[in-house]
């Protein structure tokens, strides 16, 4: 799954968008508000973490714009301001929940774990094709009823294939969801996690699943 955070304090940041990445999430960062709305409405993301006191527009303002233009992604509001009003405030501008700062990590993550469960983004917290099935919630992987061990990229990019079934994904379109929006794309990254899902997923399974589509990318059939 891919995360917008959009945080001027470089700290505070780096504190978020380190801890995301160690927990399986693509992320990008933004540094002011300008930058976080162009962010927003450039590209899906699951969930954005948006400060208010940010430069050259505020977090509210980058809200209300993004929702003006029907970017439904869940926010999670990053803020100092404690009082009732401002809480009110954010969640009225259309903020789907809000954290003071400053807050532990771990609550952070709780509840963008709560954002994600909502419909319709995961109105299904386990994911099949064939005899494959995938967890979200317990981020568990079966096939055949074994349990398969996948890293946190590798469960990303099978996550993102079982969410398009039957659809093929340019290797483009996978770089900008499970990787970051600045990523090197002149790579073989994709081939190479692909190759290694491969050999977790279908090697020791009957039917394969992954498929190549040459010159394209890849799909997984169900």
């Amino acid at each position: 799954m891919k995360i917008l955070v959009v945080e001027d304090e470089a700290g505070v940041a780096q504190f978020i968008e380190q801890g995301l990445r160690e927990s399986g999430y693509a992320v990008d960062v933004a540094r002011d508000g300008i930058e976080g709305r162009d962010y927003a409405l450039a590209i899906r993301y699951d969930a954005i973490v948006l400060d208010i006191m940010l430069p050259r527009m505020n977090g509210l303002e980058v809200l209300n714009e993004i929702r003006d233009q029907r970017v439904k992604t869940p926010v999670l509001l990053l803020t100092a301001r404690d009082g009732i009003d401002d809480r009110v405030r954010g969640l009225d501008t259309g903020a789907d929940d809000y954290l003071v700062k400053p807050f532990a990590f771990s609550e952070l993550l709780a509840r963008l774990r709560a954002l994600l469960r909502r419909p319709p983004l995961q109105a299904d917290t386990v994911l099949r094709a064939a005899n494959l099935e995938m967890d979200l919630a317990k981020r568990e992987v079966h096939r055949a009823d074994q349990p398969i061990e996948l890293s946190p990229r590798e469960f990303s990019l099978l996550e993102l294939l079982l969410r398009h079934p039957n659809q093929v994904l340019s290797r483009t379109q996978i770089i900008e969801r499970v990787w970051n929006f600045d990523f090197y794309s002149d790579t073989n990254v994709v081939d190479v996690y692909i190759g290694y899902l491969r050999r977790k997923i279908d090697e020791p399974f009957d039917p394969p699943l992954i498929q190549t589509v040459r010159g394209v990318g890849y799909k997984l059939v169900r």
